[in-house]
């Protein structure tokens, strides 16, 4: 089997496509030396996803080439798939015309998500050409992190005095239109939600029956402007595939599926997950070093200053380090030590807030909770550093004078230092998220940063009291 059978082989089988640095490097040849119909015919039966993938791992010039050989259909499904960042860089150059081919090939929600992504000028200028125009404009006005922002236009929705038989007929004439459909909205004559009708529903129902009787009016249903991370939690909670998008005077406007919040549930984890690790939310694989810089600096600056104040707490202890060196050895432990348990604390608060099992509301009850928490992991790492100074003492009585009276003040430091993290860790975030700010930002630098300073301070200021004084 000749190396073109192969790459043709292995993208053909379903379910075993595997980006590899061969496949990546064979495909990249073959772009430079202008073999078109050899690579189209190797990335024609690749999912969209895939072949975005692809793209996204080849040298930009390969990849644009790659992209504008493609069908107009298959470019579209592909358009869909990748980052905002590499995909605005990658249709900046691109004809009017095959832009606007390509987005009338889109639903509504993307087709507004790519026009968001474009320069202002080359938007203005297709909007205008797209068959769907007056549908992606509205869009274009929501927030981008918002039900609006994320909700297709594109639904099937028949009125209460309907029968059962001109429903069907009305799917079957969206068909072409909407590509996933999991149910039928019933509105009344001013377009207001009444309640919706499944697919299965509608075929075991006697087709002469009224929908007003086939229907289930108790539907979930949300506004416009609702934040996209609480129709996630929403459509979470109650198992929906389809959530309705109404207006202020509850008339269906839209639809979000399943597919949608999928995304915005790993772009909000990926956001928070960055942000406990002190990156700015946001950052993708295609973004520029400039970019990623920006990004990150301000946070390593944030966590120096946390740094510099530990270190001058341990400076102005100076005169205690020179009496008993032994102490240094307890820095490193303390603080990370106390950093661990802030961050443990709040990763849990962050998460729950997240999910909705916490609410800002639950402050006190989880106060009470992390002190206990706090308390039996401080009693049970005090006694483990307690073992280990007298095991040490024993061996090398030497190096370690009054070992007991060692042992209670590392531990008593120890235990209150970790109570204050803990704490400090499960409501800062509570605090934050009360405030109207991402808790996220609460983990990693900033829950690091202060509980090396309040460790370092507890730990001399307890060696000066007990073991000095």
């Amino acid at each position: 089997m000749t190396q073109r059978e192969v790459m043709e082989e292995q993208a053909r089988a379903p379910g075993t496509f595997d980006l590899d640095n061969e496949l990546v490097e064979d495909l990249e040849a073959l772009i430079e030396a202008g073999e078109r119909g050899m690579v189209l015919n190797i990335v024609a039966d690749l999912h969209a996803a895939d072949l975005a993938l692809l793209l996204s791992h080849l040298p930009f010039d390969d990849a644009q080439k790659l992209f504008r050989w493609l069908p107009v259909e298959q470019a579209a499904e592909v358009v869909a798939e990748l980052d905002d960042d590499f995909r605005a860089e990658l249709l900046e150059e691109e004809p009017t015309h095959r832009l606007s081919a390509m987005i009338d090939e889109l639903e509504s929600d993307d087709a507004a998500d790519v026009l968001a992504d474009l320069p202002e000028e080359v938007a203005q200028e297709v909007l205008p050409t797209l068959e769907d125009a007056e549908d992606v404009q509205e869009l274009l006005g929501y927030e981008e992190d918002t039900a609006g922002g994320i909700m297709a236009r594109e639904y099937v929705a028949v009125p209460m005095a309907w029968t059962v038989a001109e429903a069907i007929e009305e799917v079957r004439r969206h068909a072409d239109a909407v590509d996933d459909l999991y149910g039928v909205f019933v509105v009344d004559d001013e377009g207001r939600l009444k309640g919706i009708v499944s697919l299965k529903q509608l075929l075991v129902s006697p087709s002469r029956a009224r929908i007003a009787d086939v229907m289930d009016p108790d539907v979930e249903a949300v506004t416009a402007g609702i934040d996209q991370e609480e129709v996630a939690r929403l459509m979470e909670r109650y198992d929906l595939v389809s959530l309705p998008v109404v207006d202020d005077r509850g008339r269906l406007i839209g639809r979000i599926t399943i597919d949608d919040v999928v995304d915005v549930i790993r772009e909000e984890a990926e956001e928070d997950i960055q942000r406990m690790s002190g990156v700015a939310g946001g950052e993708e694989p295609t973004d520029s070093v400039l970019r990623v810089v920006r990004g990150r600096l301000p946070w390593i600056l944030a966590g120096m200053v946390g740094s510099g104040v530990a270190a001058f707490i341990i400076g102005y202890f100076s005169g205690a380090l020179q009496a008993v060196p032994v102490l240094a050895s307890f820095i490193p432990i303390v603080m990370a030590t106390a950093g661990n348990a802030g961050v443990q604390s709040s990763a849990i608060a962050v998460q729950g807030l997240a999910s909705g099992d916490i609410w800002s509301s639950d402050l006190y009850r989880r106060l009470g909770r992390e002190l206990l928490v706090g308390l039996v992991n401080g009693l049970a790492a005090a006694v483990v550093m307690g073992l280990i100074i007298l095991l040490v003492g024993m061996i090398v009585p030497d190096r370690i004078e009054r070992p007991f009276l060692l042992v209670v003040t590392a531990g008593t430091a120890l235990i209150i230092v970790i109570v204050m993290a803990t704490i400090i860790g499960a409501t800062i975030p509570l605090v934050l998220d009360r405030l109207g700010v991402d808790p996220a930002i609460a983990t990693g630098p900033f829950i690091t940063g202060s509980n090396d300073i309040l460790g370092t301070l507890v730990f001399f200021w307890l060696a000066t009291l007990l073991y000095l004084g």
